[in-house]
């Protein structure tokens, strides 16, 4: 890897380019500069797209094991190179050292995941027609075919896995990927690049591309990429799916992520287990993850017994330097994003909610939150926090707990904290989320299970295998005059 002060190079059509301006990146941390990323003239982009979209049908033409073999390497090369990459995340997005050696390892299973399915992807389904008279001697056959280049926009907050979201299951199925890192921490996506540039995959079929934001709305409109997969704010993904109606748009928009504690959840151990995961995933990556805990909605029996622990567990969380291994709650992005999260907090606060812990910023740095009895008008009662603030209702009943999880914009996962198998059936049939985790927070997701949302938080699903089929389409072929 190039040294973390120096300028890093972009990947044009699978070859390093150095460009002729450079974005500065500096820690959330200490300010500290982290590394420059060379960032593509308009005729470089030009020059990307148009390989890209050259190279589509021969990259389609494929043989799986060529792409398999592709993504092993760099799910190998990510093995190898852990703890560096993990440093470099850290010292981008500010994500403490625990947390970002998680994501490196998680970004080795997407590829891995991949990798296996480009192997077994698209093997072709029979149908035989006879069924009807006028189908007499027909068969279909039908397989998927790539829909076309495909735009990936990923955000800081993951800045290497959710980059691995956009390109594995792209390079999976044979479709080309123009990759756009976030502005923030473009420098974990490059490495990407140079580890995809180790293998044999057609030069044009990937693109790393540090394209400022400014910028994107042309490379959003070009009919050459007729697919969007995009990762960030509800207000950004709309707009780029109104800008383009006629193209096909996978937005993970983010959530308020609840995590329901029924009556059946009662005991000593049951209380501690929930209170621990509550506070250490309500404030893992700075709580700047789209599935954190940012509501609890616990039943009135056992609601008093929990909220002093929840409150204990979120004051004992470290803060601190995110290089240090003890640390569990680093920066937020920037000191704006910090000044957001303190401003909605106060906000609250002055409407009436209980401060219970926390509610201090230092520089781009809150202090994990529990607030209490916050006022439904509230800003943060409405929106997505994406950052170390927890909020804690009671509810009488069952009914009552799943009704407020849903009255809200979002809907992307849910955690209920429950034994009871029925209730857990109940919860899945009730919640209006893309995902419902029984016994856990919201927070669990599996890299390879689909993964989305409904309502503001979003369109479509990732999840490795899930994403494959959202980047083709089924084409059959009917065979006529057959002996079946």
């Amino acid at each position: 890897m190039e040294n973390q002060a120096a300028t890093h190079a972009f990947w044009l059509a699978g070859r390093r380019t150095a460009g002729e301006d450079v974005l500065e990146v500096t820690s959330p941390w200490d300010g500290r500069l982290v590394g420059r990323a060379a960032v593509p003239t308009e005729a470089e982009v030009e020059e990307a797209l148009a390989a890209a979209y050259a190279v589509r049908e021969e990259f389609a033409a494929t043989p799986a094991h060529v792409r398999a073999a592709a993504l092993d390497h760099v799910s190998r090369r990510l093995v190898e190179r852990t703890e560096e990459i993990a440093r470099l995340i850290s010292a981008e997005n500010g994500k403490p050292m625990k947390w970002a050696r998680g994501e490196v390892g998680r970004a080795v299973s997407v590829f891995r995941f991949a990798a296996e399915e480009a192997r077994r992807f698209n093997g072709g389904e029979a149908q035989r027609l006879d069924t009807d008279a006028g189908g007499a001697g027909r068969l279909a056959f039908t397989r998927r075919f790539p829909k076309g280049v495909v735009l990936g926009i990923a955000p800081f907050n993951f800045p290497l896995n959710l980059c691995a979201h956009k390109i594995a299951p792209a390079l999976a199925v044979g479709t080309p990927i123009i990759l756009k890192p976030a502005p923030a921490t473009p420098l974990s996506g490059l490495l990407l690049g140079e580890l995809l540039s180790e293998t044999e995959l057609p030069a044009g079929s990937w693109s790393v591309l540090p394209v400022p934001n400014e910028r994107m709305p042309a490379l959003v409109q070009d009919e050459r990429l007729p697919v969007i997969s995009f990762t960030g704010s509800d207000k950004v993904g709309f707009q780029i799916m109104d800008s383009v109606p006629r193209k096909h748009c996978t937005l993970e928009l983010g959530g308020n992520g609840a995590a329901v504690v029924l009556g059946d959840w009662a005991s000593e151990q049951d209380l501690d287990w929930a209170a621990t995961r509550i506070a250490a995933f309500a404030n893992y990556q700075g709580g700047q993850s789209c599935i954190s805990v940012q509501r609890v909605i616990a039943d009135a029996s056992l609601y008093e017994r929990l909220v002093p622990r929840i409150v204990a567990a979120v004051a004992a969380q470290v803060t601190g330097d995110p290089a240090d291994d003890a640390t569990d709650v680093g920066p937020l992005v920037s000191e704006d994003a910090a000044k957001r999260v303190e401003s909605w907090v106060e906000e609250a606060i002055a409407a009436g909610a209980k401060l219970l812990t926390g509610g201090k910023r230092d520089g781009a740095g809150y202090a994990p939150t529990v607030l209490a009895e916050v006022p439904a008008e509230v800003t943060l009662s409405c929106e997505e926090a994406f950052g170390p603030v927890l909020t804690l209702q009671s509810a009488d009943s069952e009914e009552a707990a799943f009704a407020a999880v849903n009255d809200s914009k979002y809907g992307l996962q849910a955690g209920v904290f429950t034994h009871d198998v029925q209730a857990a059936f109940r919860a899945h049939r009730a919640l209006e989320v893309g995902g419902v985790i029984i016994g856990d927070v919201p927070s669990y997701r599996a890299d390879q299970m689909p993964y989305g949302g409904v309502k503001q938080s979003g369109v479509g699903r990732e999840g490795v295998r899930f994403a494959m089929d959202d980047y083709t389409y089924e084409r059959v072929m009917v065979l006529t005059g057959l002996d079946l």
